[in-house]
């Protein structure tokens, strides 16, 4: 479910990355079309605008919500028992609390300034890998304000086979339990990542962010930044409940696949 592709007989991909559809959504495609205005509108411009037309779909956003609690209910029902084995296992491998917490952005508040929460996971690397990351920053394979790194040796064993396989995402659950996430959705950045958003991609940040969207099924570390916000672009644009449907069933063959994983 992170990020952060499907395998060959899963449904086609929901959004192509090289262009936003059509759709009556006020979604500037392209940097280049949001140039065009950009005299007219400040940083944020693009986005409020987006964030309004999509206030205007009260009866999907109530279906969505509903469906995020009663979903994420039954599946923190189902694992919290496997919950717990995987948390004695990775706290045996590497000492430390199991759980992982990180502020990310959720959306922009009225007054222009980033509403941030705590995002759950568990944990993959080791202790204090935060503190590393700046040594790798030079090894980054991902352009655009985003770090991804194929071989990172911050990254335990089990790490490996939960972030492969998505398990590492399950305890944001919690945060769609809260209202702080929607299952389907684009992914919530961090802070420093969006201090770097042009007006284009601010856009994604126009809706409430998820645990899996059209980047964790279209590619997840094989698709770069200006892609990643292309695709979600596109699901803005076209979201409905069938295509929330369409993604939540992509995700399943991509957790079992690892395909696409960093």
């Amino acid at each position: 479910m992170s990020g952060e592709a499907v395998a060959a007989s899963a449904v086609a991909v929901p959004v192509e990355p090289a262009a936003v559809p059509a759709s009556d959504a006020p979604v500037s495609g392209t940097r280049e079309k949001v140039a065009e205005g950009g005299a007219r509108r400040a940083r944020l411009g693009s986005m409020r605008e987006l964030a309004e037309w999509d206030r205007g779909r009260i009866g999907y956003r109530f279906v969505k919500r509903a469906f995020d609690i009663a979903f994420s209910a039954c599946v923190i029902a189902v694992a919290i028992v496997p919950s717990a084995v995987l948390c004695a296992a990775i706290a045996i491998e590497s000492p430390g609390c199991p759980l992982y917490r990180q502020r990310r952005v959720g959306r922009i508040g009225a007054d222009g300034r980033p509403r941030e929460f705590t995002m759950w996971k568990f944990r993959s690397m080791v202790k204090g890998a935060d503190r590393m990351k700046d040594a790798l920053l030079a090894e980054n394979e991902v352009e655009g304000p985003m770090f991804k790194m194929k071989d990172d040796p911050r990254v335990t064993r089990i790490g490996r086979f939960i972030r492969r396989h998505s398990i590492d995402e399950f305890p944001q659950f919690l945060n769609v339990l809260v209202g702080d996430m929607s299952v389907v959705g684009p992914r919530p950045p961090l802070p420093r990542e969006v201090a770097q958003y042009d007006e284009w991609a601010m856009q994604r940040l126009a809706v409430k962010p998820g645990l899996t969207g059209p980047w964790q099924v279209g590619g997840r570390s094989d698709v770069d930044f200006d892609d990643m916000v292309r695709l979600d672009l596109g699901y803005i644009a076209r979201r409905s409940v069938a295509m929330d449907l369409k993604i939540i069933l992509q995700t399943i063959a991509v957790v079992f696949t690892g395909k696409g994983a960093a």
